[in-house]
């Protein structure tokens, strides 16, 4: 084996040998990454040796914090145990069986979902929505009803990065050069009042034109057709899009209506980030599959999980014998070093109350950030729940007008924040700032991010006179 590379010269080694994700090839030929070589807690350290408050959890996902003692130990002896099992051919993990039970009981007693009692395991978000794409075509095919495939979603929707996942996304830029979105999956108005409320409308109209809108969609394209619909309780990437009071009530009454499937997207909301154990929960939400992934093992593993409906389960179950094999299935679905992690977070999370305290540090925070951008002219609307907060930027904050097209004062913001030690993410669709930091984010490390913040955007505010002014 060659000797170690040198810290100094990882960059130039990552700039020719790797091809990062969601990242500009363009700009890693130019400087290269920025490096990161430990994290404890909120904070993260470069190689530079400069420590920065991660506002973000990584990408919303590190949900108890960095080193955890009691999640390294957990995959530990689980590596010494059983390294792997695949989970084919009716085996199983010892420990996925005891995440199963798990994750079925905290649905029905913190989420009201007592219906959701069937778990199938993944390595992602992306691969849990693969997984229920491909669940709604098997349904449909199985009760006899093939033209029921087409699956609605909404734009400024995030559900992942493969190819049924980039088209369930409804982010433009995720489509465009990778011939996207596939052809059953439909998009459907976002429903962001602060952005797409009209001159004189309502919340409340706004909401009767989000359901109207919806309902012609599955109108014109007849109910036969439609199979599902997905939905984030909260939409996250898109921009931190709370939803509106009485959305969800509205919208299952109408797909229960068609004999459509509701997917709820959980894959950040779950485990805690808004202050509920689920947004299934939160919302009153009946779905049919819900997806999984990041909170689950707050990242140390990569590890997702479809919760699925008896509806759809009995389903299967009946017509088995008659089909055959479930062919599905992932070479790292429900692997026991995931699981035996999962376990631990969760049993994080539950012994150190974490979903409360994301609720009352959310509120904190959110306040905390609304102070400290009242007076910025560029800073619109700064809204959340729990420890998952959206700042929206705009051209001007007394008339509510938007940022031009292709301008990102957000990304400017951000270069400025990475300045300043913090880090909160440049969000891909509209101009906004997320802020979603571990659950365990204490009081002083949120003051601090908040003080750094405020600080880059002081000085990011003449880039911004110049951009929108």
């Amino acid at each position: 084996m060659k000797d170690a590379i040198p810290n100094a010269d990882l960059s130039a080694t990552a700039r020719k040998t790797m091809l990062h994700p969601v990242s500009s090839v363009a700009d890693l030929a130019r400087t290269g990454p920025t490096l990161y070589k430990s994290a404890k807690g909120t904070m993260l350290e470069d190689s530079n040796g400069r420590v920065h408050v991660d506002m973000g959890a990584g990408l919303w996902c590190v949900n108890v914090g960095y080193g955890r003692p009691e999640l390294v130990e957990a995959g530990s002896e689980a590596l010494r145990n059983l390294s792997y099992q695949h989970h084919f051919g009716n085996s199983a993990a010892e420990d996925t069986v005891r995440l199963s039970e798990r994750l079925v009981q905290l649905f029905a007693e913190t989420a009201g979902a007592g219906h959701l009692n069937r778990v199938f395991y993944g390595t992602s978000g992306s691969d849990a929505n693969d997984t229920a794409y491909k669940l709604v075509r098997y349904y449909n095919n199985l009760r006899g009803m093939p033209a029921k495939k087409k699956i609605i979603s909404r734009i400024g929707s995030y559900h992942g990065l493969t190819a049924a996942a980039t088209s369930l996304t409804g982010i433009d830029a995720y489509h465009k050069m990778f011939d996207l979105p596939l052809p059953d999956v439909l998009h459907t108005s976002c429903p962001h009042y602060y952005r797409y409320g009209h001159t004189g409308e309502s919340e409340a109209q706004f909401c009767d034109r989000m359901v109207a809108d919806l309902e012609n969609l599955i109108d014109r394209e007849g109910p036969e057709t439609i199979g599902a619909f997905i939905a984030e309780p909260v939409m996250g990437t898109g921009g931190v899009f709370l939803p509106l009071p009485g959305y969800f009530d509205r919208v299952q009454a109408l797909l229960e209506k068609h004999d459509i499937l509701l997917i709820a997207d959980e894959v950040i909301t779950g485990f805690g980030r808004l202050g509920h154990w689920f947004g299934t929960g939160a919302f009153n939400l009946k779905p049919d599959i819900v997806s999984l992934a990041k909170g689950l093992t707050s990242a140390y593993f990569p590890m997702s999980a479809s919760m699925i409906s008896d509806r759809v389960y009995d389903v299967l179950a009946e017509k088995s014998d008659e089909t055959g094999a479930f062919m599905h299935g992932f070479t790292y679905s429900g692997h026991p070093v995931g699981s035996a992690i999962a376990l631990a977070n969760i049993d994080v999370i539950e012994r150190e109350n974490l979903v409360e305290r994301a609720e009352t540090s959310g509120r904190y925070l959110l306040k905390a950030l609304q102070d400290a951008t009242a007076d910025n002219p560029f800073v619109g609307d700064v809204r959340g729940m729990g420890l998952m907060i959206g700042v929206e930027y705009v051209a001007d904050k007394a008339t509510n007008t938007p940022c031009p097209k292709g301008a990102a004062p957000h990304k400017i913001v951000s270069k400025h924040a990475f300045d300043h030690g913090v880090l909160p993410r440049a969000l891909p669709f509209l101009p906004v700032n997320s802020f979603s930091p571990p659950l365990t984010a204490t009081t002083a490390e949120m003051d601090e991010g908040v003080a750094r913040f405020a600080s880059a955007l002081e000085a990011a505010t003449p880039e911004l006179e110049q951009l929108l002014g």
